[in-house]
This record gives structure tokens, C-alpha cells and sequence, in this order.
């Protein structure tokens, strides 16, 4: 079981596994994910897993299944084969966003991270509109966020002001700056997400963490400094004195997932002025009275962060709108289904 603290096991995992464990499953946590397996670790072994039929046919949608950071009950493989993952155990925290490639769907990045770092380059220009939706994610998930800059060895003078709401770490895996700071966040029993686009240097921040070299890199672009895209699936990796680190393939686009929290957390300075607006209920438009329009009008609000946050609460307003309804036609062919069901026994 000592190994399994060091995975991040703690006494509420322990009470969630007493009905599994009766049946005589092991505690396992998630450690990589690809289309159709996972694998697990339990500790002592880490074995290829394929998901229960039953737990599949149970789940509304991929929320609903095992991803990189879960903690699940297991039956042990027979032979040579590949272990069972039987049971989902409780999260605590679970990263998501709306999938890309579907109209209303989730997708959980990482599950059960006490703190999501979003990396961005210090080779880039800053790209506050793409900040302020990896922040929302994160706030959502009930982790803590961290702005991680990569490369700072490469940038010259201090880089970029330290006037971010939540805290913000310059790092470079080539001098090692601010790793120390970085592993401080993740002693043992904690876990850390690395998260934001593709050539940033997650992977090589990584690497210098494990000090080797266990996730491919890319070479750098000599025209932009970025690195090339090397990582394919989300993996958890259990650090030299302890603590454990998922990686992520980088992300193209990221829309929050119903992430209303999220979005006031990340706007904090909009829930702040809409204090002093004569409505309670203002959204900002054309209403009397509005001191978030009032601010943005006089320059004390950036009007771009004005619209970034009316965009994304139309995106979770939209979601909200597509959930309820597919909610409901999910419930119809439940109830279809066992309708058919119990026919076909009276037929019997």
C-alpha cells in the first residue's frame, strides 16, 4: 500500500474501495490512456486494462469513464492478458472541456489533480484570450491553476510582468529555473496537469523533473522557437521524491465545458465591478446603470476582456441549452428501452 500513497492514495480512496474490495478487486490509479485501454497501476504492477462491458454500457458519456488519474477497482489478468477496470472510484477533481469534434459532448483531460499547470512559452507573443480559457478550465476543475512560462533561458530581459491573478512561474528545463518552485507544488499525495498548446516544452519540462528522459521532444524551430508536437496521449508519471505529474498532448483549441464557476473565477475583476451596477441581474449589454460597460467605455476594463467573457457565456449558456435537451432524449430511449424489455418478458 506504500506505493500506492506515493500514487496519491489517501483514506477516502480507501473507504470508496471497501465495497470492491469485498469482491475481491484491486486499487489501481489510471496511468495512461489510449482509445480503447488504459493502464494501470496498482502499486506493486503495472498492467494493460481493458473497461468492464458493464461499466461502458452504464456510462452517459466519457465523463462517466475512466481517465488518466482516476483511481479504480481491478480485476488482476489471468495469464498474460490485460486487467479489468471494474469500478470508477469517486474523483476529486476532474479536468474538462468541451470535445472538438462533436457538437455537445465533454471530454475529461485528467482526473483527481490538485493543481493544473497552464505552460505557456516565453518564445511567443502572450495570448491573454487563450489564457483566460485554459484558466476557466482549470478554476472549473476545483484544482488551483499555475502559469508555468517555458524557456526562459531563451528569453532576454525578465519576460513578461507579473500582474496575473493566479500565481505565475518562469521555468527553463536547459538551466533548470524554476523547477524547484515547481516540485514545491507537488509534494507527495498531490498531483499536477500540464496543459496548453502544442511546442511549448511540457514534455521537456518533464523530463527535466524525472531527470530522464522518458516523453519524446521535438527540435525547435529556428523561424519561431517553438518545438514540435511530440506527445500522443495523456500519461502520469510518479516523481523522484514524490508526487505525481500528467502530461497532455498539446491542445489545438479549448472550449470550457459548462464551466460557469470557471468563467467567474477567471473574471474576477468583472464580478467586481458588476457589484456597483444598478441592476442585479445587469449582463452588461445595454442595461442603465452598468459599471462594467461604464469601466470598459473609460479604459479601466480591457474591452477585450469584456467580450471575451460575454463569448464564453454564451458558449455555457449554449452547452447548458444542448445538455438539458440531450438529457432528455437520453432518458426517452432509457425509457424505450426498458419499456421493450419488460414486453418482451410478459411475451415469455
Amino acid at each position: 500500500m506504500s506505493r500506492l500513497v506515493e500514487l496519491g492514495w489517501t483514506a477516502d480512496q480507501s473507504v470508496a474501495l471497501q465495497p470492491h474490495a469485498a469482491r475481491g478487486l484491486l486499487p489501481a490509479r489510471v496511468t495512461q490512456q489510449h482509445k480503447d485501454r488504459c493502464v494501470v497501476h496498482t502499486g506493486d504492477a503495472e498492467w494493460p486494462a481493458g473497461i468492464a462491458g458493464r461499466l461502458r454500457h452504464e456510462a452517459r458519456g466519457a465523463e462517466d469513464l475512466p481517465a488518466v488519474g482516476d483511481w479504480v477497482a481491478v480485476s488482476p489478468p489471468l495469464g498474460g492478458g490485460a486487467a479489468r477496470i471494474d469500478a470508477l472510484l469517486p474523483r476529486r477533481t476532474a479536468l474538462m472541456r468541451k470535445r472538438p469534434d462533436r457538437a455537445v459532448e465533454a471530454q475529461l483531460l485528467a482526473a483527481n489533480v490538485e493543481v493544473v499547470f497552464v505552460v505557456e512559452s516565453l518564445q511567443e507573443e502572450p495570448k491573454p484570450r487563450r489564457r483566460e480559457r485554459f484558466l476557466a478550465v482549470a478554476w472549473e476543475s476545483g484544482a488551483q491553476p499555475v502559469i508555468v512560462l517555458t524557456k526562459c533561458d531563451l528569453k532576454e530581459g525578465g519576460g513578461e510582468a507579473d500582474d496575473s491573478p493566479v500565481p505565475l512561474l518562469r521555468t527553463s528545463a536547459v538551466t533548470g529555473e524554476g523547477l524547484g518552485a515547481l516540485r514545491a507544488l507537488l509534494q507527495p499525495c498531490r498531483t499536477g496537469v500540464f496543459v496548453g498548446p502544442s511546442g511549448v516544452g511540457k514534455s521537456s519540462l518533464v523530463n527535466r523533473m524525472l531527470e530522464e528522459s522518458a516523453q519524446a521532444t521535438g527540435c525547435v524551430r529556428e523561424e519561431d522557437g517553438r518545438g514540435r508536437h511530440t506527445t500522443s496521449h495523456r500519461q502520469l508519471f510518479l516523481l523522484p521524491g514524490g508526487g505525481t505529474l500528467i502530461d497532455t498532448p498539446g491542445l489545438r483549441e479549448l472550449a470550457p465545458w459548462l464551466a460557469e464557476e470557471g468563467v467567474e473565477e477567471t473574471f474576477s475583476e468583472i464580478g467586481a465591478l458588476a457589484a456597483r451596477c444598478r441592476f442585479r441581474d445587469c449582463r452588461h449589454g445595454s442595461e442603465p446603470g452598468c459599471a462594467v460597460k461604464r469601466a470598459a467605455i473609460s479604459g479601466a476594463l480591457d474591452p477585450d476582456t469584456l467580450e471575451s467573457w460575454r463569448r464564453l457565456e454564451r458558449e455555457n449558456a449554449y452547452l447548458a441549452r444542448k445538455e438539458n435537451v440531450q438529457e432528455r432524449l437520453a432518458a426517452k430511449r432509457r425509457r424505450k428501452v426498458m419499456a421493450r424489455s419488460t414486453r418482451n418478458r410478459k411475451e415469455r
